[in-house]
């Protein structure tokens, strides 16, 4: 038999394009539709290995991706805000939540995949509410998984009639190694372990190999899909590498497990698919769900010792710790509420360094263009956040306490300070953000602008320190002189505006390089305002 390899291998890609798409249509409209607090649900509820088995499997049906589950815990890890012990659980809840999408894959309603699809579009052009278009996204990107499928399908129908590729099957049936390093090859190069499954469910539909062949390329694609959370390890913390590492060696171990009791397992899916009558699909969903599920089983108890191993072969200064707060005490806010006051106080000066941190950081990304200096202000925006929620929390269960007039007044200028700093992490992260739409668009700063940029940026670094000095000395004069540089740099910024117009009169400078000039200004004279609002709590009341 002649085989058009154009018009298959055509098929075949397009399918698997329109399968990619699909998934991460659906996963975007899913995060959307369950708002902001999915990364909150990481970090709130992941309390010890059993909490985070449970966390990880809800986050991964939520935005349907491990990997992408994965990706986050490396930056929460690498942050601070979550323990390696706590990240493993998560891990072993992502391999569980994703089986949950091989089984919805394997329902055979590939017929109504273009109807489904009509129906999102329907609800993302028709509807101008946010919330329908979510829910469109969702529809589409679900109808899309089942058209991607039946185009993949039907593309790698006709290999059943090639003798050679008939012999290749078999080979692979009885080479179980070969399918394991041809399962991870596969996923590492789709960068999707659901479309690796998805296309093992079809070849083995179509009879192209198998039971006993198709299970040793699903332990390789639960390797494979490891590579996504390498990717995001390189240049991170040693807490996050460790993570990464922790990933692979929990699926490595599974694998090997399941390929010593090869055999085993195909008799005992055999059987199930028999006792279910389970379509050939759905025989390597219910696979890949025993796979992951008990290999979470057998290896929860290990947890500790895999820890002891990575710490052993990762070695290194654990800075887990950094990000996370040091001076919240629970006890001082019954026991000592004034103390409470303090070491609240206390974790806002660490807050502070932060932010000083960050703007060092970001001034550095303007400067040189070098991304890890954006990555580490980003780092530090993301503590600051942090920071700033377990301080609100920690000031608002004092303020259940009764307090005197004097810690009342320090009470409410404490919670109005960590609002202040946070709002220069968000300042710095703007600046970031307009950095990179530079880069982008490709526009140039003069060389006077850029020294209008950098005069005004090293005086807003320096007004902000000295106002978290004046915070913490208590110290009038610094505050003062915090108000005086803060006049300067309003200042600043009306000059350099008015530089900026005759720059643009003179065709010295662009429009478009002009905003991003004018914006940054302006997020800078803004970062100086809550650097004063600062100062005027000093002023006002010493706290």
């Amino acid at each position: 038999m002649e085989l058009n390899w154009q018009e298959m291998l055509f098929e075949f890609f397009g399918g698997l394009g329109i399968f990619l798409f699909a998934i991460k249509f659906m996963g975007d409209g899913l995060q959307k539709t369950a708002g902001n607090k999915l990364r909150d649900l990481l970090d709130r509820y992941i309390t010890n290995p059993l909490s985070g088995v449970a966390v990880g499997i809800l986050f991964t049906l939520l935005i349907q991706s491990s990997s992408g589950t994965i990706v986050i815990i490396i930056g929460l890890v690498s942050a601070g805000f979550m323990t390696l012990r706590q990240s493993i659980g998560v891990i072993m809840g992502a391999n569980i939540g994703t089986t949950v999408k091989a089984f919805v894959i394997g329902f055979d309603i590939g017929e109504y995949a273009l109807p489904i699809m009509a129906i999102g579009a329907f609800l993302i052009f028709l509807f101008k509410k946010k919330s329908m278009q979510n829910i469109g996204e969702i529809i589409f990107g679900f109808g899309g998984l089942f058209l991607g499928l039946e185009l993949m399908t039907s593309g790698m129908s006709p290999l059943q009639h090639l003798s050679s590729f008939t012999g290749f099957t078999l080979k692979m049936s009885e080479d179980p190694l070969l399918g394991v390093i041809a399962g991870t090859v596969m996923t590492m190069l789709i960068q999707s372990s659901s479309a690796s499954v998805a296309f093992l469910q079809g070849f083995y539909s179509e009879g192209l190999i198998s039971l006993h062949g198709a299970l040793p390329i699903l332990f390789g694609d639960n390797i494979g899909t490891t590579i996504t959370a390498i990717l995001a390890s390189i240049g991170a913390s040693v807490s996050a590498r460790r993570t990464a590492a922790a990933h692979v060696l929990f699926n490595v171990v599974g694998a090997i497990v399941f390929l010593i009791f090869l055999t085993p397992f195909t008799l005992y899916m055999e059987w199930v698919a028999d006792v279910l009558s389970l379509e050939d699909k759905m025989q390597i969903a219910f696979a890949h769900g025993t796979f992951n599920v008990v290999n979470v089983i057998l290896q929860f108890p290990l947890i500790g010792a895999w820890i002891y191993l990575l710490v052993k072969v990762l070695p290194g200064e654990d800075v887990n710790s950094k990000y996370k707060p040091k001076h919240l005490e629970e006890d001082f806010i019954e026991e000592s509420p004034s103390i409470a006051i303090g070491q609240a106080k206390e974790e806002i000066l660490r807050m502070g360094e932060f932010s000083v941190q960050g703007l060092e950081k970001t001034y550095d990304y303007l400067r040189n263009g070098h991304q890890h200096d954006a990555e580490e202000a980003y780092r530090l925006e993301d503590a600051i956040n942090h920071l700033d929620k377990k301080i609100t929390n920690y000031l608002v269960k004092i303020s259940s306490q009764p307090l005197s007039s004097q810690d009342s007044t320090r009470h409410f200028m404490l919670l109005g300070t960590a609002r202040d700093i946070e709002r220069i992490g968000d300042h710095f992260e703007n600046i970031i953000e307009l950095i990179d739409y530079q880069g982008e668009q490709r526009l140039q700063l003069t060389s006077d602008a850029l020294e209008d940029i950098s005069e005004m940026f090293e005086l807003t670094i320096n007004t902000v320190k000295k106002a978290l000095e004046a915070l913490d000395l208590n110290n009038d004069q610094l505050a003062r002189e915090v108000v005086e540089q803060e006049q300067v740099i309003d200042r600043m910024e009306r000059q350099f505006r008015k530089n900026h117009i005759i720059r643009l009169n003179e065709r010295l400078c662009s429009g478009h390089a002009g905003v991003m000039f004018v914006d940054i200004l302006s997020n800078l004279e803004r970062i100086g305002d809550h650097s004063m609002n600062i100062a005027d709590s000093v002023l006002g009341k010493r706290i």
